[in-house]
């Protein structure tokens, strides 16, 4: 198996590097943050002409037909330059929903619009009080007529305070979990928009008989909301990967030019050492997140093998990050310095779509399915 990249996915990984190095450093990221939006909508606007936002939609509903590997590419620089845009959760999680479930009809209608930037959508799945993984909803829909109506609460949902349509996954009278298409500012829909301490937005939703659309022939789509999630950690693994990456790159440079008793702190061997262990930290996780990518290029969509990765990136961002911060000291709790931001979005994401915790629960809880396990750490 080829692990590297090959030409175009290197372009592509060059271009989207270029364009956020250009749109961002730690002065205007936050600037940027501090903004109603928290994002630039110029920066989407060139995500849009570049065609990242279509990326992994197939061309015949306005996309650029791209696989799992050139999404990790962009999620990866979208870490490394730490840019709050709402690619995952606002194009990719719901985008992929609607294009593995939807209609002919929901697929030309919103696809296109997600890929040229001009709409915003959002997955709201997540219940106040329930932990991942959420195996039932207490969202109700009701069938009036021909039409359907949504009555719950959602939060937190990611990106939904930008979103214009969302995906919301409700319990079927008849059993099951179906998802709807919701108007984000129709009638019966209370949006409450709020600030994560990642710098990021989120919403609650809360769903009042609000009209819905069933996304796609309808029935229990569990098995799709579980194949988007692995998708979903496979990208938030890779854009921890981009993250740990820098917060290595501003740790090691830092220990370079920070000098102690007249010399730099690298001349101090226990910290070097601290360093080398951060850097194989960072490789197992490296190796890990392509893992889980790989896997779903080969058309295997294991919640197995996804929680195998977000665990050991978990492990490693905590490893990571606590260290980036301690050896810089101070400074690297200041808004000013870009470190401390960059552990906080690692913290995010090591809590988005399951803790370390739950999915060592998980896969604790699956140790009877095999018969050898490797328990060597």
């Amino acid at each position: 198996m080829n692990f590297e990249l090959d030409d175009e996915q290197t372009m592509l990984r060059d271009t989207t590097r270029e364009l956020l190095s250009r749109s961002y450093d730690a002065e205007k990221r936050n600037a940027t943050s501090a903004t109603d939006e928290g994002w630039n909508a110029s920066v989407w606007k060139q995500f849009a002409e570049l065609g990242l936002l279509g990326l992994p939609f197939a061309e015949a509903d306005g996309g650029m037909g791209a696989g799992p590997v050139e999404t990790m590419v962009v999620m990866t620089e979208l870490g490394r330059a730490l840019a709050p845009e709402p690619y995952l959760g606002g194009v990719l999680i719901p985008g992929g929903l609607i294009a593995a479930i939807g209609s002919a009809d929901q697929r030309a209608r919103l696809l296109p619009a997600l890929s040229d930037g001009t709409t915003l959508s959002a997955f709201a799945h997540t219940e106040p009080g329930t932990r991942w993984p959420v195996t039932t909803v207490t969202t109700t829909a009701s069938q009036e007529g021909s039409g359907w109506t949504i009555t719950g609460v959602k939060n937190p949902v990611l990106q939904g305070d930008s979103a214009h349509v969302v995906i919301v996954s409700a319990a079927l009278p008849g059993g099951g979990t179906g998802l709807f298409l919701v108007d984000a500012e129709g009638a019966g829909v209370t949006r409450t928009a709020y600030a994560t301490h990642d710098g990021r937005r989120g919403a609650q939703f809360t769903f009042t008989d609000a009209a819905a659309e069933q996304l796609g022939e309808g029935g229990d789509v569990t098995a799709a909301i579980v194949e988007a999630e692995v998708r979903a950690q496979a990208a938030l693994c890779a854009e921890a990967i981009g993250i740990m990456t820098e917060a290595l790159r501003l740790t090691t440079d830092y220990l370079k030019q920070r000098k102690q008793f007249g010399v730099p702190l690298a001349k101090f061997q226990t910290l070097t050492h601290r360093a080398a262990d951060m850097y194989v930290a960072l490789e197992l996780a490296s190796s890990m997140s392509l893992y889980a990518t790989m896997a779903i290029a080969d058309g295997v969509i294991d919640p197995t093998i996804a929680s195998r990765a977000k665990l050991a990136v978990g492990r490693a961002a905590h490893q990571i990050g606590q260290e980036a911060i301690q050896m810089h000291g101070g400074i690297g709790m200041t808004a000013e310095y870009p470190v401390g931001h960059y552990v906080s979005r690692l913290v995010a994401i090591e809590h988005t779509l399951g803790a370390s915790d739950d999915h060592l629960r998980v896969l604790a809880g699956g140790v009877s399915n095999y018969s050898m396990v490797d328990v060597t750490e």
